[in-house]
């Protein structure tokens, strides 16, 4: 519905009530209705799920339409995130937010900083994501209010033409809401608990939700050690849960983004429950690292398998798990791929231990013999140390192109003495152009960072610190983060009117007329930043 329409209709419904409303004005609440285009979290899943299968869709034709995010851990990050993509790129197409659980367990817990073990409160995962989505919601009535302002100003000095580009420009507006992805760690508990935490999420906004095949109880980061993994149909019911979730509460194209971590995990908590030879139990149990039993009387209290008509003992360790057979993550992240995507999961995550695109490649190539539109969404960790990363694989690749070497030392190359050096220049385009690379050959749809707002903040406030407190003092502030802002345009210079104070005074217009006490008057000094 247009803007003009929009002020016909409140003026109808005005008119019908006679004279009882008469102070209520038309385009007043078309405004306000503009300014909260979404009334429920639910509304927001169902826009957010057709633009990310649209944007899948556009994928599939065309790898170069790979989608991007970063993790924020609070609303206001990731508005300022949006605001920012509106402003350098003019719009937020194939940009997402990402949700990562890791930092709601060490950032957003009522416990504290705590490990990403999921030991957090699970109702702190849908609360940030509606805050992501007040926040989001809050841009895009500061940014139509400002649209009306300048509407009114247009009006008054009998511009015409500025009135009418405001008003397409009010008609044709980007809201600032844009798809998440949800980290739903393990899921919180059995298949119950993770259909009723996935509801919360969804009902928040959520309209992908990614799933990890650990063990809830011994859920472990994807970048340490110690993770336990569980058979299929485990997980399998999981996903089943999250597509209940979705279904019940309307959003029928939903998105679960399926992960596995097995390519790092060498344990599982249980022997997989198998009916008959071949299927996916007894495909889970074959990885598991057996001896054969030759004498039944050295069994005490073991678990013993049947493997090609032999007894075999499971190696099981003082914690009561048991292991897998070295080597075997790769062929045990390719079923668990395939098998997530033939039971309802629309997207991948293979957790890797380096941002190596040929080793993801490899297994996204076997995945889609299978399944040939197989996507990953892929996290371009803060965990791994990307610069040592991309050094040792150039020095790797010249290496055995018979380059010389010599002046490197491979297990230094992170040292600022490489850092103009020819090898550290091919290694940083490599990094420039990783994920654009990845989405060609390695099957690569979105690429998320999940932390990195986490680390942006302790930078920026370690610098501010520095200066603050060393002998800059207040040009420590002003020439490194004010006088910063004027000069790039940041909106949050203006901090009242980002926290809606422009907001607050439209109303207070709407609400008492002429005798409305507004914050916005010529003393309001955020007025210095006019220029």
């Amino acid at each position: 519905m247009t803007y003009q329409e929009e002020i016909a209709q409140a003026e109808q419904l005005i008119r019908s009530q006679g004279s009882s409303w008469a102070g209520i004005g038309a385009e007043a609440v078309a405004r306000m209705r503009l300014q909260n285009r979404f009334q429920t979290g639910l509304d927001i899943a169902r826009y957010t799920a057709k633009i990310m299968r649209e944007d899948m869709a556009a994928y599939d034709l065309d790898p170069a339409n790979y989608t991007q995010s970063l993790g924020c851990w609070h609303g206001f990050i990731g508005q300022q995130k949006l605001i920012s993509i509106k402003k350098h790129f003019g719009t937020t197409k194939r940009r997402y937010l990402y949700l990562s659980g890791w930092m709601v367990a060490a950032l957003r817990s009522d416990f504290g900083p705590l490990p990403d073990q999921s030991m957090h409160e699970k109702t702190s995962v849908p609360a940030l994501i509606e805050e992501l989505y007040t926040f989001l919601r809050q841009a895009d009535a500061r940014e139509l209010g400002g649209l009306f302002r300048d509407l009114d100003k247009a009006r008054e000095s009998g511009n015409q033409v500025e009135e009418q580009r405001l008003i397409h420009a009010i008609d044709n507006h980007q809201t600032h809401v844009v798809p998440i992805i949800a980290d739903i760690d393990a899921g919180f508990g059995n298949a119950e608990a993770t259909y009723l935490l996935a509801k919360k999420m969804i009902q928040a906004g959520a309209c992908a939700l990614q799933i990890e095949n650990q063990v809830s109880d011994e859920k472990q980061c994807g970048h340490q050690d110690g993770k336990v993994t569980v058979p299929h149909e485990d997980f399998l019911a999981k996903i089943r849960a999250c597509r209940y979730a979705f279904l019940e509460l309307g959003i029928n194209d939903g998105i679960i983004v399926a992960r596995t971590d097995s390519l790092g995990a060498g344990l599982t908590k249980q022997i997989a429950y198998s009916a008959e030879p071949g299927d996916i139990g007894d495909q889970y149990n074959s990885f598991l690292d057996c001896e054969e039993i030759t004498d039944a009387s050295t069994i005490n209290g073991d678990v013993v398998i049947n493997r090609d008509g032999k007894l075999m003992r499971p190696k099981r360790l003082r914690s009561n798990l048991f292991q897998f057979r070295p080597g075997t993550g790769a062929d045990r992240c390719v079923l668990d791929c395939v098998t997530s995507l033939q039971h309802g999961a629309d997207l991948l995550w293979i957790e890797t231990e380096k941002p190596h695109i040929e080793q993801i490649a490899g297994m996204v190539d076997r995945i889609r013999e299978v399944i040939p539109n197989a996507k990953l969404v892929y996290n371009n960790s803060p965990s791994f140390n990307w610069t040592l990363n991309f050094r040792q694989q150039v020095f790797d690749a010249w290496a055995e192109a018979g380059k010389d070497v010599s002046a490197y030392d491979r297990a230094k190359l992170m040292s600022v003495d490489y850092d103009g050096s020819e090898l550290a220049a091919e290694a940083d385009e490599k990094i420039r152009t990783f994920q654009r690379d990845a989405a060609k050959r390695a099957g690569i749809f979105h690429h998320l960072i999940t932390l990195p707002t986490y680390h942006t903040a302790a930078l920026s406030t370690d610098n501010l610190a520095k200066e603050y407190f060393g002998e800059a003092g207040m040009l420590g502030y002003v020439l490194n983060v004010q006088r910063q802002e004027i000069r790039q345009g940041i909106a949050c210079v203006k901090h009242q009117n980002m926290a809606g104070s422009d907001i607050g005074d439209d109303h207070k217009e709407y609400f008492a007329g002429e005798a409305a006490l507004k914050a916005g008057g010529a003393h309001n000094t955020m007025n210095q930043f006019a220029a």
